[in-house]
């Protein structure tokens, strides 16, 4: 793990943590995070691949960290919640990013279970072990911006066929989301979910129309909400879309 220099400024700033992040989507929302004086905990399965991604944004170690995180697995999940609390008191600020997609365009009626089981334990399971481990926390402090990045391809309102151990999962995304709102309601604590579009990285592919500049800004709009923004409710482009 990356050393970073801890200081008394951290105090002052918000903390934020961000799933899957060594690439593509999750690695822009890191550094955009970074450039707003926002201490980013950077997170990935590959410890070589997440440190790079972690000195390429910043060397320096004062405005990010490097935490190897598997969001499938328990015992990482508790982890790095030990080392949030012992090294910050606090988190303000959380992505759930990372998002497998290993299906193709599989039809519901013949897709592998496994992998529709693989799908949902990093896609639904992961951000709702990370929401149970820090919403205690952001109600303690009173404070919190949780951001789960869906799909459309989970929206019920345009639901087809194909695609199915992602579909199914993007969609149990977006129902955990509107639950954990509803939970946190009234709490300073806001969860909403968002789709990105289709953008270029390794997920979305080179034909993909969006850079992942334009497929994070939402994120960020979101997770920079002043107190009293939308809770449980799902955006692209920084307007709310049918679920």
């Amino acid at each position: 793990m990356i050393q970073f220099k801890y200081s008394t400024n951290l105090n002052r700033k918000k903390i934020a943590l961000v799933t899957g992040a060594n690439r593509g989507i999750g690695n822009e929302i890191c550094r955009q995070l970074a450039n707003k004086d926002i201490f980013v905990i950077l997170t990935a399965r590959d410890l070589k691949k997440g440190e790079a991604a972690t000195k390429k944004i910043d060397s320096s170690g004062t405005r990010i960290v490097f935490y190897q995180l598997d969001v499938a697995n328990v015992e990482s999940i508790e982890q790095i919640k030990t080392f949030v609390e012992e090294k910050f008191g606090k988190l303000d600020i959380l992505i759930n990013n990372a998002a497998i997609y290993i299906d193709g365009s599989s039809s519901a009626t013949s897709v592998n279970p496994d992998i529709v089981r693989q799908s949902f334990e990093t896609n639904v399971m992961g951000p709702l072990m990370l929401c149970q481990a820090f919403i205690p926390l952001m109600r303690k402090n009173r404070f919190g911006r949780i951001v789960n990045i869906s799909s459309g391809m989970g929206a019920f309102s345009s639901l087809g066929g194909g695609y199915a151990g992602y579909r199914i999962s993007k969609t149990a995304l977006n129902a955990m989301t509107k639950i954990l709102a509803a939970e946190v309601a009234g709490k300073n604590i806001s969860i909403n979910s968002m789709c990105p579009g289709w953008v270029r990285t390794d997920m979305g592919g080179i034909a993909a129309s969006r850079n992942v500049e334009k497929g994070a800004e939402t994120a960020i709009w979101l997770a920079l909400q002043p107190d009293g923004g939308p809770n449980g409710k799902f955006f692209r482009d920084k307007k709310e879309i049918p679920w």
